[in-house]
């Protein structure tokens, strides 16, 4: 089903008051409420803020792109309803009409212009998705110029994660740039939300629950759900007790120990498939010293001690006893749905104990070292239990981790700091376009998206010269070629180390449906429930 369709829309400016009460009070016969949950919460609901995984399709219930994606992941029209390329740098888009926003206010070119330039920020967590765009004119009411630096081949994918705010509500409520989440700013936008899209947020109680209630002036079609409430429940116990006592209709992350258990029950049911997002180990690269650990020379500046890790870390083992099957052991950074990805990339090399202690020898550590392991315990399918395991694994060659295991609410802000030594650390891809990753992961950090998310100093000006020629080449041929050189460089100084890319079974009631999404994410616009 496509639930992004155009219906005749009443033009009736709402108030959200009187928004609220037409979704509570005035619902069919058929509407439902739809009980959620997972282990983390909703982190930020300015659009512009932090892009996380749950936090983008949370976000995406209440504000909408240009372009979205279908439940498919292909490309089509949401805010925009076509666009054509001008030239080869400059795309025109019309915009959808008499579409306003949950406040009453219309939906104009202005909100388009200032939402883009508010994601290219400098406190912007999305400028991933506005790298390479140069300028962004309003034509008329209802049409925008997008202008980007060169040709952009990612420019629409790049769209479906850039949110339309209301610039209106933006200067009354001051917040015409993003929160900074890393320094852990608030502002009004952080628990209060006017978009144009299917749901209004109703009330927010962070860590306690997020209900959202249907937006009945809404230009688009939904499923049969008028209410959300989502909870988040940090304990898998707790959160799989919830969903066989009826308590919730869906977990978005049932514990993997439990699928088999679930899967027995007559009256739920398991959707599964793998996730567009790679699990890696990350380290600092940069400082000559480390911030959590030993002192002295900073032992992972050393290739040697890189290449002892990657011979160290079972992934087959993590692979059967961790992730108990549930995973796809990976070299890559980049998972198969991902555009230009290369099967070729995937061999990896056997676990070498003893060859991992000789090199740790010849770097001069053959006593080892000491450092912190940063680690979200909310975040990634047994996120904590990987770390655990790598520790485990890692103390063979006499490097001693101490586990430093935390919410992803104080994980992310750390991390983003560049305050660690050694991180886990999982990346979804969107766009599902390899620039994404290595232009924020692996790409040297720069301005703009260009080592947006490189927390580790990773730097090499080959794979850069790579990268930023990906940023314009327009054949997907050559992307693909582009793409497995700069990756097999990172592979080559063991920049970062993979370890699987994730799989996400869903676990629901029996007369729950909902189409499962490579991106891992839920919208409940494509959610029936009988």
């Amino acid at each position: 089903m496509k639930y992004f369709q155009q219906l005749k829309l009443n033009p009736r400016a709402l108030t959200i008051a009187s928004i609220v009460g037409a979704a509570l009070f005035a619902a069919t016969a058929d509407a439902k409420t739809f009980r959620w949950a997972s282990a983390g919460d909703i982190l930020t609901m300015d659009p512009h803020s932090q892009n996380e995984g749950l936090n983008n399709p949370m976000n995406g219930h209440v504000y909408e792109p240009l372009v979205t994606r279908d439940e498919k992941m292909a490309l089509e029209a949401c805010l925009a309803v076509s666009w054509a390329q001008l030239d080869p740098a400059t795309m025109r888009f019309k915009l959808r009409d008499k579409v306003t926003f949950q406040d009453g206010s219309p939906f104009t070119a202005d909100d388009v212009v200032f939402s883009i330039m508010r994601a290219m920020d400098k406190t912007s967590d999305y400028k991933a998705y506005t790298q390479g765009i140069k300028e962004v004119r309003k034509v008329d009411n209802l049409t925008v110029d997008i202008v980007s630096t060169g040709p952009n081949p990612t420019l629409l994918d790049q769209l479906t994660q850039l949110r339309v705010m209301n610039k209106a509500w933006a200067v009354k409520f001051n917040v015409l740039h993003p929160t900074d989440f890393k320094n852990k700013e608030e502002s009004w936008a952080v628990r209060n939300a006017n978009g144009t899209g299917a749901y209004i947020m109703k009330t927010r109680e962070p860590d306690v629950k997020t209900v959202f209630v249907a937006n009945s002036n809404w230009w688009g079609k939904r499923g049969n759900v008028d209410e959300i409430i989502y909870t988040p429940i940090k304990s898998d116990a707790t959160r799989v007790a919830a969903l066989i006592s009826g308590e919730v209709d869906l977990i978005l992350d049932p514990p993997v120990q439990d699928i088999a258990k679930l899967g027995q029950n007559k009256d739920l049911k398991i959707v599964e498939g793998n996730e567009n997002r790679t699990i890696f180990v990350n380290f600092d690269q940069s400082r000559d010293e480390l911030l959590y650990g030993s002192k002295g020379k900073n032992p992972f500046k050393d290739l040697r001690v890189r290449q002892a890790m990657l011979l160290t870390i079972d992934v087959p083992a993590i692979h059967k006893t961790v992730m108990r099957g549930l995973s796809l052991p990976t070299m890559s950074m980049i998972a198969p749905q991902v555009r230009g990805y290369s099967k070729d990339l995937e061999k990896r090399p056997a676990v070498d104990i003893e060859k991992a202690k000789k090199l740790m020898a010849e770097a001069g550590l053959a006593q080892g070292f000491d450092v912190t392991f940063d680690c979200p315990n909310d975040r990634y399918k047994n996120d904590e239990k990987i770390c655990t395991a790598i520790a485990g694994m890692l103390s063979k060659i006499g490097i001693r981790i101490k586990l430093n295991a935390m919410p992803k609410a104080a994980y992310f802000p750390k991390i983003q700091k560049s305050d660690t030594s050694m991180f886990l650390y999982g990346w979804g891809v969107p766009t599902f376009d390899s620039l994404y990753t290595l232009q924020e992961i692996i790409r040297t950090k720069g301005s703009g998206a260009d080592g947006a998310n490189n927390y580790s100093g990773y730097s090499n000006p080959k794979g850069d010269a790579v990268i930023d020629k990906l940023k314009t080449e327009i054949d997907f041929a050559k992307r693909t070629e582009l793409t497995k050189e700069a990756l097999l460089i990172d592979q080559a100084d063991v920049g970062h180390i993979p370890l699987h890319h994730q799989m996400i079974p869903w676990a629901m009631k029996k007369n729950v449906s909902v189409a499962h999404r490579a991106d891992n994410g839920l919208y409940a616009m494509s959610v029936m429930i009988k």
